[in-house]
């Protein structure tokens, strides 16, 4: 299927990707597939320049491949027809940057957590602006290829602006490329829905070095777990929003299963949390055992402290548990000091409970 690009966009008709990991590799290669130019720009000196292909293992087993340019900067791209941001929240200001030479360009955001849009929107006040949220869960495997590990699909909320041509144009590709696409009334409630399946099942198990199943088996954990679940939501109540279905997740029954006395609601949760991974582990966990840096914990469980602040609704777990990942990320000795010791997590978590309750 090819998708047509209205003259409008641009002498190009092309779509720019900023953004090489997995995430953008995919996106860009959906659309690719349905024969719109695609440049994915990584890193300088990430990915040699030139043609290059994209290959996708599809959740039934098939494989998928397409055809993408690859560059390490945007300097002598034409004029896109839209951007697609497609890198973590630490690398977003020099992503905006990278495009500032089309200020009125149409830009996707598939940012996890929370503040990417309202950062676009401030350093691009006349471009029109698409939130996305993709809950299908990808992994880059040893030899290249993309593991689409289940079906799941996409959200798009329109945030700023005239998007319509934008958003046809995804849907037609993405759809085409089997990744079901959904519209989505409120673009600040996506994002808050999705931020609860990206905090579930993600910073507890990195602190620990474990894998979920295993956090979900010890009942004290667990409920730090709900604890973090709970806060947020009831953030996302003094924000007026409240949880939203998203494409192969209904964060509404998600909310609702947190929300079940926890002898119910562990074993339950425990369950939806394993399928809804397909073996991948958490992302945060993913991030520590490669070396840390920087991560998104602070747009995460952090995003949801600050909006806690801003609304004054307490969220002692979630500021306890977004400062500990920090710490870890930024050193391995403070990793160390919870690595496999449940009880020293535990008590962090209570003395943040505490000193907060206090302050």
């Amino acid at each position: 299927m090819t998708v047509p690009v209205p003259a409008a966009w641009g002498t190009s008709g092309e779509v720019v990707v900023i953004g090489g990991g997995a995430v953008g590799a995919f996106v860009g290669s959906l659309i690719a597939g349905a024969g719109i130019r695609v440049t994915l720009v990584g890193r300088p000196g990430s990915d040699a320049p030139g043609p290059a292909e994209i290959v996708v293992r599809t959740p039934g087993g098939g494989i998928r491949r397409a055809r993408v340019e690859r560059s390490d900067g945007t300097a002598g791209l034409e004029r896109p027809a839209f951007i697609v941001l497609a890198v973590k929240m630490p690398d977003l200001p020099a992503a905006i940057e990278a495009c500032g030479a089309w200020p009125d360009v149409a830009v996707v955001t598939l940012q996890n957590g929370l503040g990417a849009e309202e950062l676009v929107a401030s350093a691009r006040a006349n471009a029109p602006l698409l939130a996305g949220s993709l809950t299908a869960p990808i992994e880059r495997e040893a030899d290249g290829t993309l593991a689409w590990r289940k079906r799941r699909g996409i959200a798009f909320g329109r945030v700023r602006g005239d998007t319509t041509a934008v958003e046809t144009a995804l849907r037609g590709a993405l759809d085409a490329g089997g990744l079901p696409v959904a519209a989505v009334r409120d673009w600040r409630a996506m994002k808050w829905s999705k931020l609860l399946t990206n905090i579930v099942a993600n910073v507890v198990p990195a602190l620990l070095d474990q894998e979920a199943d295993a956090v979900y088996a010890d009942r004290r954990l667990f409920e730090v777990e709900r604890s973090q679940v709970l806060e947020s939501l009831r953030v996302m109540r003094a924000l007026g929003l409240t949880p939203v279905t998203l494409p192969g997740a209904d964060v509404r029954m998600l909310a609702l299963g947190f929300r079940l006395p926890g002898v119910i609601a562990r074993p339950v949760i425990g369950r939806v949390v394993a399928g809804a991974r397909g073996g991948k582990s958490p992302s945060l966990l993913q991030h520590l055992r490669a070396g840390g840096g920087p991560s998104e914990s602070p747009w995460l469980n952090g995003g949801v402290a600050r909006a806690g602040l801003e609304s004054g609704v307490p969220t002692p777990v979630n500021a306890t548990l977004a400062a500990l990942m920090e710490a870890a990320a930024a050193d391995p000795a403070a990793w160390a000091r919870t690595r496999g010791r449940p009880d020293a997590l535990l008590a962090a978590v209570t003395h943040g409970v505490m000193t907060q309750r206090n302050a």
